[in-house]
């Protein structure tokens, strides 16, 4: 019986072993397939890529070539072609240059600065108006402002001269005196890295304009945009930032509204109630790997900066724009301390006043305003470049870099400490 058996099993056994190796062999194989299908894809994306990166690079090298050929030194006039009303007490005014000439593409995010002649003031006044549209129109230059209204605990006082002036003044067909547009806060078109665009109010504009550029080249990017204002009524740009969301899928967007109004629907006219919030980033977001681009009221910035820090976001990762004296700074250097302070004098040469430095002063601009002495000034955020004076002897320390760089031998008093004893031409 063993030995009619035995051959029967070997046999069997045969089958096993060889439809086993049949298997592995096909696993092997089916395998070999995957992995070269993975691959494949693999390098059709990492070229895809590159292509991307290429046409973007081509595209940015050609408007770097546009900025430097069609741009202008000193001022430039421009016509308001449109005067457009938009909600919140906020005009958007399309300017056309005066001479017909093609305009420079700026970068998404930067600013404009006006020369204003405002009647019944002395000299003219000087101020920083964010770009609202794309960077990519050769025709017109968009700004959206908002009427700055007297402060809560002060309402007797006047509300904000330029914007009062624009909005209420400023006809289509004016006329208006423009630098080129200038800033630091603008956004890197030629990265791939994720970002977090967040605007508050009429700091909406900046980061706006930075959407639309990334939607023109063909958006590839995961983006976030978070929308932080009190109600309906002050939602500005609210069709436009809906067909965006709508046309471009790697766009996230969510609309808070901190004091929702009888008729504000949740779900369709905003998505959260309350303060935009570093809370809700952890919620919504995968990570903390981003690049965050931030502009709105001092207080919400100042809470979103150091909520991201305490997240572990890195400095480099968050890009702010402030404008106007209560401004989020990132100290660089410290100003000379209490004890030291008294030592150090600061000489207002032209004025002929010799003072030692207060220790309380935020800036330069500041402790020369507090002292009667005046300095022009615009942004007083480093920006425009306005409050530059010359420096004829000692050294200056700035609390937060400068968004245009000064002169040798000057600064910028808005954004300056002294660092030594110093001697200003002012």
């Amino acid at each position: 019986m063993t030995l009619i058996l035995a051959p029967a099993v070997i046999q069997v056994a045969g089958v096993v072993i060889v439809g086993a190796v049949f298997i592995q062999s096909m696993f092997l194989i089916v395998s070999s397939f995957r992995r070269l299908a993975i691959e494949r894809e693999q390098r059709r994306v990492t070229l895809d890529s590159l292509r991307y990166q290429t046409e973007i690079a081509t595209a940015e090298s050609k408007k770097e070539g546009d900025r430097t050929t069609l741009s202008w030194s000193g001022h430039r006039k421009f016509e308001v072609q449109r005067k457009v009303k938009e909600v919140g007490g906020v005009h958007s005014f399309y300017l056309v240059p005066h001479d017909g000439k093609p305009l420079p593409p700026f970068l998404p995010g930067q600013y404009l600065t006006f020369q204003l002649r405002i009647p019944g003031q002395s000299k003219p006044i000087i101020r920083c108006y964010s770009l609202s549209d794309s960077p990519n129109n050769p025709d017109y230059y968009r700004v959206s402002i908002k009427k700055v209204p007297p402060p809560r605990d002060q309402p007797d006082k006047p509300p904000g001269l330029s914007s009062t002036y624009f909005n209420e003044m400023l006809q289509e067909g004016d006329i208006l005196d423009v630098k080129a547009p200038s800033g630091q806060f603008f956004l890197d078109m030629t990265s791939e890295r994720p970002i977090v665009f967040v605007g508050g109010g009429i700091g909406l504009t900046p980061v706006l304009s930075m959407l639309t550029a990334l939607t023109e080249s063909g958006i590839r990017r995961e983006v976030w945009f978070f929308l932080g204002v009190r109600n309906g009524e002050e939602h500005l740009m609210k069709e436009q930032l809906e067909a965006l969301n709508q046309a471009n899928e790697n766009l996230h967007l969510h609309v808070f509204y901190s004091v929702p109004q009888k008729g504000d629907e949740k779900g369709r006219d905003y998505q959260h109630s309350g303060h935009v919030s570093v809370d809700q980033f952890k919620e919504l977001l995968p990570s903390n790997n981003y690049t965050f681009y931030i502009c709105g009221p001092p207080p919400m910035m100042e809470f979103l900066t150091a909520g991201l820090k305490e997240w572990g976001v890195p400095d480099d990762d968050v890009h702010f724009e402030a404008f106007g004296p209560a401004t989020v700074k990132k100290t660089k250097a410290k100003a000379p301390e209490a004890g030291e302070a008294e030592a150090v004098e600061v000489v207002f040469d032209r004025s002929g006043k010799t003072l030692k430095w207060d220790a309380g002063a935020e800036t330069l601009l500041e402790f020369a305003e507090d002292n009667g002495i005046v300095i022009d000034s615009g942004c007083r955020a480093g920006n425009c470049g306005t409050c530059i004076v010359a420096v004829k002897s000692g050294e200056v320390t700035y609390v937060t870099d400068p968004g245009v760089t000064p002169e040798e031998g000057s600064c910028l008093t808005c954004v300056a400490m002294p660092k030594t004893a110093l001697t200003l031409d002012a």
